[in-house]
């Protein structure tokens, strides 16, 4: 049997409840097979756009007091991973093969150091235009920058995950053979001081923090799924080329050529590259659509040492 870690992005899950509860409905379909298949499996979602849209209902309510970033990280993980858990549970029943499945509310260990505390980068929310990005910068002192040219978002603070402080529960469930949901959102930041845990202002990239929890849990690999079917170079040009089966060094030498984009494929490679390096194992980066295939290593890109 073999133990993976699957991360789903959160831009990957739909725009509102309603189209991520139906999205999931496909994900619990790819993902079945390895239920059935007995192997190992934490899930580690997005939460992006949802853990700024929780924010912004909090900071625009004249009656509701404003909720700090690491108590919005927790909702997020709550109800989209109350939608996964829903959506594998009823896949799994209407297949007659049952596993339990639980959705853990995770505390990652961020370094109150981390230089990324003084220059946000991690994008999260709506997508805005200039002048809606303009107004929320002057009136909610938000910092907004464009976005892969897709528009402007919020950024905030996206430090490196350290540890997951709840591994040891998180190894206690999938010894029970349990499926497991963690990390939700890349896990919600926390530092230590005087020897206890304290939220802080951030949000962890979730492809990360999947990493980690790769290498902690000693999963077989790291599966990030997207909306993409490839990792591509030279993206939207003649010369474009899809990149499928890679070595560490060929794509160490792409990254120094800046062929991954920012707030778009960038975090999904380092975290690749973090894995393997570590653990001489393979990490795949394929589309949410052809997860099944990406499970069995037949589609997407494969980084392996």
């Amino acid at each position: 049997m073999s133990r993976y870690v699957i991360s789903l992005g959160g831009n990957a899950l739909g725009n509102d409840a309603k189209e991520q509860k139906k999205l999931l409905e496909h994900v619990a379909k790819a993902i079945f097979p390895l239920i059935k298949q007995n192997h190992d499996i934490v899930i580690v979602h997005g939460n992006g756009p949802q853990v700024g849209m929780i924010n912004l209902a909090f900071s625009e309510s004249k009656s509701t007091p404003i909720m700090p970033f690491a108590e919005c990280g927790a909702m997020s993980q709550g109800y989209i991973g109350f939608h996964i858990q829903n959506a594998i549970y009823n896949e799994m029943i209407s297949k007659k093969h049952y596993r339990p499945i639980t959705t853990l509310v995770s505390q990652v260990l961020v370094d109150e150091k981390d230089p990324a505390f003084m220059h946000p980068s991690k994008p999260i929310g709506s997508f805005y235009t200039k002048e809606q990005a303009d107004e929320l910068t002057i009136k909610q002192g938000y910092t907004m920058v464009e976005d892969a040219g897709r528009g402007y978002r919020r950024v905030v603070a996206s430090p490196k995950p350290i540890d997951i402080i709840e591994k040891s529960a998180i190894l206690s469930l999938l010894e029970q053979k349990q499926i497991v949901i963690a990390a939700g959102g890349g896990g919600i930041p926390v530092i230590k001081k005087d020897s206890k845990l304290i939220g802080v202002d951030a949000v962890i990239d979730k492809d990360h923090a999947s990493a980690k929890m790769a290498e902690i849990i000693g999963a077989d690999a790291l599966v990030i799924l997207t909306a993409v079917d490839y990792v591509f170079i030279n993206f939207n040009t003649p010369e474009q080329k899809k990149l499928v089966d890679v070595t560490v060094a060929e794509v160490e030498s792409y990254l120094k050529d800046n062929h991954f984009k920012k707030g778009s494929m960038l975090p999904k490679i380092e975290a690749c590259l973090n894995f393997v390096k570590k653990t001489n194992q393979k990490a795949v980066i394929a589309n949410l659509e052809h997860a099944a295939l990406a499970f069995e290593q037949k589609s997407g890109t494969i980084i392996h040492p």
